[in-house]
C-alpha cells in the first residue's frame, strides 16, 4: 500500500474507464454497479438503525418501533422510542456521516491513506479546548461550545499538517498526530484532576457516546454538518484534481493552497460537529474511506469525490450504528448504557490501523540513529559527574520539599530511628515515592535504550510501541477486578500485559527487519487498542476504582511503599548487569544487519533477549509508578548526543537522565500546585511531546 494510494488509485480507475475496452456498455455497467452497491449500503444502514431502535433496557420489537413512529402505539412506549432511542440513532447517523466524509476528503487532499480526524489530532485539540473552557467555570451553550472546540481542533490539525507536510509520508503524519494527541490529552487529564467539579463527566464524554437526551443536540448540529457537507461537495472537483498531484492540479487551474486550506477547515468543522454532539468517536474517519477505497477499483462511480464522499458518509454511519448494536448485543441493555460507543469504534480502528501498517509498503529502513561520534573519556566522566550532582540535588529536594518542609537533620534523625512521630510519618510516605520515581525513570530509560539499539529505530520507545500500554492494561485489569491485589500481583499483571503486546508488536513488525514505519505504526495501533480497553474497564468499574485507576494512569507515585519499589529495583539491577556485560553486542546490533553476522553473532537470539529484558523493565516501571511516557525516547537520545553511541557510555548516562527526569517531574507535580498534585507522567508528556515533534522535524530535514 503506497503512501500516494489515493492518487494512484484515482488515476488507475480513470485510465481503466477511458481505455479502448471501455465503451458505453462498460460505463453503464460500472454506474449500475456503483448504484447497486450504494443501495446495499443504504439498506444496511436502515437495518442497523431499526435494530438499534429495538435495543435498550426495555424490550421493544420492530413492530413497536413502526407503530411508535406512525403514532399508533401506547404513549408511554412511544415516548421511550421517540424521546430516547430515536435521538440516539439519529446522532449515530449524523456522527458517522460527518466523520466518514471528513476522513475521505482529508485523505484525498493530503494524499495520505491514514489521514483522519484522529491522526490529525482534531479530536484531541477539541477535547483540550473544551477542558479549558470547563476548568474556567464557563457555562456555554452547545453552539458556543462547538465554536470553542472548532478553534482547538483546527489549531491542532494545522500543527500536525505543518510538521508532517502533505503527501510526504504516511508514518510522519501519524507520528506527529499521535505525539501531539498524547501531549494534549495529558494537559486535559491534568485539568480533570485539578478541577474535578468543573470538568465532571469530561472523561466519559471523551470516549464518545451517541446517547442523547432529546433532539436538541442533533437539531443544533445538523445545520453545521449540512453546511460543511455542502461546502465539501462544492470543492469535490478540485479535490479530485489534487489527488492527481500538485503539478497536475495547477495545470488544470486549481488553486492548490487555497483548496487545501478550505477542505481542511471544512473537515475540521464536520469533525467538531461530531465531537460536540457525541464526543470523540474514534477512527470512523480512518476506517470508512478505507472501506470505500477498494470500490473505486471496480466501479468508476466511486472514483470521484462527489460520489466517494457520500459513500464514505454512509459507511461511517454504518460503522457507528453497527458498533452501537454490537456493544448492546455483547454487553446487554443495562450495562451498555454506561459504555460509550466510541470505545468499540476505537477497538475496531486500532485493529484496522495494525492491519494497514502490516500491509504498508515500507521504504524506510532501520538505520543507525546517529552518526558515529566518539567523545573523549574526559567528556564522559564530566557528564556523569554533572548528572550525579544534579540527581543528588533532586533527591535531596524531593525528600525535603513537599506539603511539609523538612531539614537535613530531620532526615538524619529518621535514618537513625530518632525522629518524632510527625517527621517519621512524612518521610515514611515521601521516601518511597522518591525511590519509585528514580527506579521507574531509570528502568524506562534503559528499556528505551535497548529497544532503540535492537530495532535501530530512533523513534522506538516502550510508550510509542504499545508495550507500556499493555502493561497498564494488565495492571488496570487487576486494579479494577481485585482492588486488594498486592505489589507483586500488580507487577505480574503488568508484565503479562506488556509481554502480550510486545509479542504482538515485535512479531508483526519483524518481517523485513523492524523497519521504522511498520514497527511504529503497529505499536501505535496496539497502543490505541489498549487505551480503548482501559477506558472500557474504567467506565464499567465503580467510581472508587475508577479514580484509583485514573490517578495511577497519570504516572503518580502517590501511596507507594518500599515493597512497591522492590520489583523495579531488581529488574533494574539485572538489566544494568546484562547491558554492561553485553555492551559490545549492543554496539554491533545498533550498526546494521551484516556486521554482526560477519562476526559470528546470531541476531535472532540476541534481539529476543534484549527485547524480553526491555519488556521486564517497562512492566515493572509501570507497576511501580503507572504510565509515564517519553522517558524511553528522550533519555537515550540525549545520552547519545552527550557521550556518543558506544553503549558502555550510553547506558549509565541514559539511566541517570531517566531517573533525574522522572524525579524532577514527580517533584514538580506534587509541589508547584500543592496541595493539589499532578502525576509524573503528565509532566514528562509536557517535555516529551515537543522533543518528539522536534525529532520529526529534524528527520524531515
Amino acid at each position: 500500500m503506497a503512501v500516494t494510494a489515493s492518487a494512484s488509485e484515482t488515476a488507475a480507475t480513470t485510465g481503466a474507464a477511458t481505455g479502448p475496452a471501455a465503451g458505453p456498455k462498460a460505463v453503464l455497467a460500472t454506474r449500475s454497479g456503483a448504484a447497486a452497491v450504494t443501495a446495499g449500503i443504504v439498506l444496511l444502514v436502515a437495518v442497523l438503525a431499526v435494530v438499534d431502535l429495538t435495543q435498550g433496557t426495555a424490550a421493544v420489537g420492530p413492530s413497536e418501533v413502526f407503530r411508535a413512529l406512525t403514532g399508533r402505539t401506547d404513549p408511554d412506549d412511544a415516548s421511550v422510542i421517540v424521546a430516547s432511542r430515536l435521538p440516539r440513532t439519529a446522532a449515530g447517523l449524523l456522527v458517522g456521516a460527518v466523520l466518514g466524509s471528513a476522513g475521505a476528503v482529508l485523505q484525498a487532499v493530503s494524499r495520505n491513506v491514514l489521514a483522519s480526524p484522529d491522526t490529525l489530532a482534531v479530536n484531541a485539540g477539541a477535547y483540550l479546548a473544551l477542558g479549558v473552557a470547563g476548568a474556567t467555570g464557563a457555562s456555554l451553550p452547545m453552539l458556543a461550545s462547538s465554536g470553542v472546540a472548532f478553534a482547538g481542533g483546527l489549531a491542532a490539525a494545522a500543527v500536525v499538517l505543518g510538521l508532517s507536510g502533505l503527501g510526504t509520508g504516511t508514518v510522519r503524519l501519524v507520528l506527529a498526530g499521535t505525539a501531539l494527541t498524547l501531549g494534549l490529552h495529558s494537559m486535559t487529564q491534568a485539568l480533570i484532576l485539578l478541577f474535578p467539579e468543573q470538568t465532571e463527566g469530561l472523561y466519559q464524554w471523551n470516549q464518545g457516546s451517541i446517547s442523547q437526551n432529546g433532539f436538541d443536540g442533533v437539531l443544533q448540529m445538523l445545520p453545521i454538518a449540512a453546511a460543511g457537507l455542502a461546502g465539501l461537495l462544492l470543492t469535490a472537483r478540485r479535490v479530485d484534481a489534487l489527488a492527481l498531484g500538485d503539478d497536475a492540479a495547477r495545470g488544470l487551474g486549481v488553486p492548490v493552497r487555497a483548496t487545501r486550506v478550505t477542505v481542511v477547515v471544512l473537515a475540521a468543522l464536520l469533525s467538531v460537529a461530531a465531537v460536540t454532539l457525541a464526543g470523540p468517536v474514534g477512527f470512523v474517519g480512518l476506517c470508512a474511506p478505507a472501506l470505500v477505497r477498494p470500490l473505486a477499483r471496480r466501479f468508476r462511480g466511486f472514483a470521484r469525490s462527489r460520489t466517494a464522499m457520500p459513500a464514505a458518509a454512509l459507511t461511517g454511519a454504518a460503522l457507528v450504528l453497527g458498533s452501537d448494536v454490537l456493544l448492546r448485543t455483547l454487553v446487554g441493555g443495562d450495562r451498555a448504557v454506561a459504555v460509550p460507543t466510541g470505545v468499540v469504534t476505537s477497538l475496531i480502528g486500532a485493529v484496522f490501523l495494525v492491519v494497514m501498517a502490516v500491509r504498508l509498503r515500507d521504504t524506510a529502513g532501520a538505520g543507525a540513529p546517529d552518526r558515529l561520534r566518539v567523545p573523549s573519556r574526559a567528556v564522559f566522566l564530566a557528564t556523569v559527574a554533572v548528572l550525579l550532582a544534579v540527581l543528588a540535588g533532586l533527591v535531596i529536594a524531593a525528600v525535603l520539599v513537599g506539603d511539609s518542609r523538612l531539614l537535613l537533620g530531620d532526615v538524619v534523625n529518621w535514618a537513625g530511628g530518632r525522629a518524632g512521630r510527625t517527621v517519621s510519618f512524612v518521610l515514611d510516605t515521601r521516601v518511597p515515592r522518591v525511590l519509585a520515581a528514580l527506579g521507574a525513570g531509570a528502568a524506562l530509560a534503559l528499556a528505551g535504550t535497548l529497544v532503540q539499539a535492537v530495532t535501530r529505530n530512533p523513534l522506538a520507545e516502550p510508550n510509542v510501541l504499545g508495550v507500556t500500554g499493555g502493561g497498564a492494561l494488565g495492571a488496570v485489569i487487576l486494579v479494577t477486578t481485585v482492588p486488594a491485589a498486592g505489589t507483586w500481583g500488580v507487577a505480574g499483571a503488568a508484565f503479562a500485559g506488556s509481554a502480550v503486546t510486545a509479542v504482538l508488536v515485535f512479531g508483526l513488525a519483524a518481517r523485513g527487519g523492524f523497519r521504522q514505519n511498520r514497527l511504529v505504526l503497529v505499536g501505535i495501533g496496539v497502543a490505541a487498542g489498549t487505551a480503548a480497553l482501559i477506558s472500557l474497564l474504567i467506565v464499567l468499574t465503580d467510581p472508587f476504582n475508577a479514580n484509583k485507576a485514573l490517578t495511577w494512569l497519570s504516572g503518580s507515585t502517590y501511596g507507594r511503599t518500599m515493597p512497591d519499589v522492590l520489583p523495579v529495583a531488581l529488574a533494574l539491577l539485572a538489566g544494568l548487569g546484562v547491558a554492561v556485560a553485553r555492551r559490545t553486542e549492543l554496539d554491533l546490533l545498533s550498526l546494521d544487519e551484516d556486521t554482526p553476522r560477519l562476526l559470528g553473532l546470531r541476531l535472532a537470539p540476541g534481539r529476543l533477549g534484549f527485547l524480553v529484558l526491555s519488556v521486564v523493565l517497562s512492566s515493572t516501571a509501570v507497576a511501580c509508578a503507572g504510565t509515564i511516557g517519553f522517558v524511553g525516547l528522550v533519555a537515550p537520545h540525549a545520552a547519545r548526543a552527550l557521550v556518543g553511541r558506544r553503549h558502555v557510555r550510553v547506558v549509565p548516562v541514559a539511566v541517570l537522565l531517566g531517573a533525574a527526569l522522572v524525579c524532577a517531574a514527580d517533584l514538580l507535580g506534587r509541589t508547584v500546585i500543592a496541595p493539589a498534585q499532578l502525576g509524573a507522567g503528565l509532566m514528562t508528556a509536557v517535555v516529551g511531546t515537543p522533543y518528539f515533534l522536534y525529532l520529526l522535524v529534524r528527520s524531515r530535514r
